[in-house]
């Protein structure tokens, strides 16, 4: 059995792995983190693997307790990759999207991948039909956008991110919330179209806490997967490991 924990900027998240499908995953707060790694094994005591994925500074503590059930490979910019990795900067490319590639990469593998990952950022990644990660965007996540028209204006309220029944608000709160989710929902589609203008064949992949927002919104065909992001580490665990 393989383990894969991803530490995100709000959750963090954690799946078992038997034979290459997921038998159990939870997210919790950090402050969890002993307790539920500790209830985990108890549960899973074959877990013989495990994968440590971060994108803030890891806490050598939580890779320690870790490693006191499992052998535990922590992913960084120098773990390998099974596709080439053409970003200009490689040391400064998230652990999460190095992830998601590899899981475009073994899920289709000949084929041009275009995954969109709806998080606190909105990332955008691309791995071409030859097997080469080219890069993508980021752009502010649902959250994000709704904070920062609270924060920098005097009176816009805090919103949480709510359903949208119309495009057209007839109120502060539904204007925002239009401005929010039908604008990323126009900002997605649009970006995939540029997408396929240059890549023939593209498979899109939706993944990220804040998908399900946007999955029936958008004109072009998509594949949800909520897991995606867990199905790439264990992917990488494999590949590091073995």
């Amino acid at each position: 059995m393989n383990l894969v924990i991803d530490i995100g900027n709000t959750l963090i998240k954690y799946a078992v792995f038997e034979n290459g499908s997921i038998i159990y995953d939870h997210s919790f707060e950090s402050v969890l983190f002993l307790s539920k790694i500790k209830e985990l094994f108890e549960k899973y005591p074959r877990i013989n693997k495990a994968i440590l994925s971060s994108v803030g500074k890891l806490d050598r503590k939580e890779r320690d307790v870790v490693a006191l059930f499992c052998k535990v490979h922590v992913l960084t910019s120098d773990s390998k990759m099974p596709f080439k990795n053409s970003y200009a900067t490689p040391q400064t490319l998230g652990v999460d999207r190095l992830a998601l590639a590899a899981a475009a990469y073994y899920q289709n593998p000949r084929g041009n991948t275009l995954v969109i990952d709806a998080g606190t950022c909105i990332t955008y990644d691309m791995v071409n039909n030859a097997g080469e990660y080219v890069g993508g965007a980021i752009s502010p996540g649902v959250r994000m956008r709704y904070r920062a028209m609270h924060e920098q204006t005097a009176g816009l309220p805090l919103l949480a991110p709510d359903e949208l029944l119309d495009f057209i608000g007839n109120s502060t709160e539904t204007c925002m919330h239009s401005g929010v989710i039908n604008g990323v929902s126009q900002e997605v589609d649009g970006v995939i179209d540029q997408y396929r203008s240059r890549f023939q064949d593209l498979t899109v992949i939706l993944t990220g806490g804040d998908s399900h927002f946007f999955a029936k919104r958008l004109k072009n065909t998509i594949f949800a997967n909520s897991k995606f992001l867990l199905e790439g580490l264990n992917c990488l665990l494999e590949y590091n490991t073995n």
